[in-house]
């Protein structure tokens, strides 16, 4: 099959986990022998076009227009996608099946749907009302109705976890059948150590044990949860030291919440770290926190568990069906900074438990949540959706190339004021 992938991330160009997801899919896909071309904005230093693990990958450029805000960004960076799209498919026969990642491609996937006439596929990786716990202003109002109209359109919705299954069901009022739940997956060669560019010091004395947090700095990842408990683990378990790696807009405010707590001196904000130093991190970590409030899936617990680091989870969204409590990780209480205090005091002082844990957690990860399996069931997913769309009369009069029809076909939507 050939499939064309819309993402407005993909390496080095890296927001958020949705880039790594996109590069881990296609890449697996491409190892089973089908044809994967990658629609994705530029990045600099990134060529326009490269094969990447057998990946097609095809950069386009934004506009040099300024934009007022991130959303009207957003269609600008839509309508050059659609020029590049427009050229590309000119190149390619057949095209089977699009593959939209979420919101910020809807405009994009849609009109190349219909001016294909072809079956649209989109993975919902999160949701604006998840991300803010409701609707509360226009912009998150807008944002969630993109999220809808994409979800609309989709022959199949494609959710990372059970929670992400029902929070779109209940958000968007669709259909069981047309929402399949494929887990995330992870390659735990990528987090294998092999240059050690700074030294364990630079972080943490040699006495101290490191709590590790990697991810971005945003309200709902629940660091500010993490810094709370630090007091009530510092209290009886003074050796820990929390090193908090990523960026975020909520960098700032999580820095004054740790000098206003008095624990300054016991955190270090890294900042960005390279892949590099992050998996140095890991292997010296002695357990990795993620709270978060909101978490459709998790894929930064299930890198640590690659890392062979022990995990103290949340148990809320995706992280409670990654992480079984007591067998290949701990869970606490969601928004409760006792609970959390509690399960990391514990693993940090029953080396046995952790030692086990983490052992128990690897192996679960290369068992469940490998990309090649992940892959098969896409791929099934795709040939499902093929069989499908070949028996419905929307279907009929294809060309075989169509890039050969793609202009008469966007002219037609002008005329006509677009295909229904």
């Amino acid at each position: 099959m050939r499939i064309l992938m819309l993402s407005w991330e993909f390496p080095p160009r890296v927001v958020g986990g949705l880039a790594q997801h996109v590069y881990d899919l296609s890449a697996a896909l491409a190892a089973l022998g089908e044809e994967v071309h990658v629609l994705t904005c530029s990045a600099p230093g990134s060529p326009l076009y490269e094969l990447v693990n057998g990946v097609h990958v095809h950069r386009f450029h934004t506009y040099s227009v300024s934009s007022p805000h991130f959303v009207t960004w957003v269609a600008q960076f839509n309508i050059a996608m659609l020029e590049k799209a427009i050229s590309l498919l000119n190149e390619l026969e057949r095209v089977h099946i699009i593959h939209a990642h979420d919101w910020l491609v809807a405009y994009a996937a849609r009109a190349l749907k219909h001016a294909l006439r072809l079956p649209l596929v989109a993975t919902i990786h999160a949701t604006e009302y998840g991300r803010n716990n409701g609707l509360h202003n226009d912009t998150q109002r807008h944002i969630s109705d993109i999220e809808w109209w994409l979800t609309y359109e989709a022959w199949k919705i494609i959710c990372c976890s059970h929670y992400m299954k029902n929070e779109v069901r209940h958000v968007f009022s669709l259909p069981e059948d047309k929402i399949e739940v494929i887990y995330n997956g992870v390659n735990p060669t990528r987090f294998a150590v092999h240059t050690v560019r700074v030294s364990r010091e630079h972080f943490a004395a040699p006495s101290e044990q490191i709590v590790f947090y990697v991810g971005r700095l945003v309200r709902e990842k629940g660091v500010q949860l993490l810094l709370e408990a630090a007091p009530q683990i510092l209290a009886r378990h003074p050796q820990a030291k929390f090193v908090i790696a990523g960026k975020g807009p909520f960098a700032e405010e999580l820095q004054r919440l740790a000098a206003a707590l008095g624990i300054a001196p016991k955190v270090y904000f890294t900042g960005y770290v390279d892949d590099e130093t992050r998996n140095n991190l890991y292997s010296w970590a002695d357990v990795a926190v993620f709270p978060s409030l909101y978490e459709p899936f998790g894929i930064v617990a299930l890198e640590a568990m690659a890392a062979r680091v022990p995990v103290v989870v949340a148990d809320t969204g995706g992280l409670s069906e990654i992480v079984e409590h007591g067998v290949d990780g701990l869970k606490f209480y969601p928004g409760n900074s006792r609970s959390l205090a509690d399960m990391v005091v514990w693993l940090l002082k029953d080396r046995q438990l952790a030692h086990s844990l983490r052992q128990r957690a690897y192996k679960k990860v290369q068992e469940k949540f490998s990309w090649r399996d992940i892959a098969l069931e896409t791929r099934k997913l795709y040939r499902q959706v093929w069989e499908e769309y070949r028996r419905t009369p929307w279907s009929c009069g294809l060309p075989a190339r169509p890039g050969g029809g793609i202009w008469g076909r966007f002219s037609k939507m002008l005329v006509k004021g677009g295909v229904q």
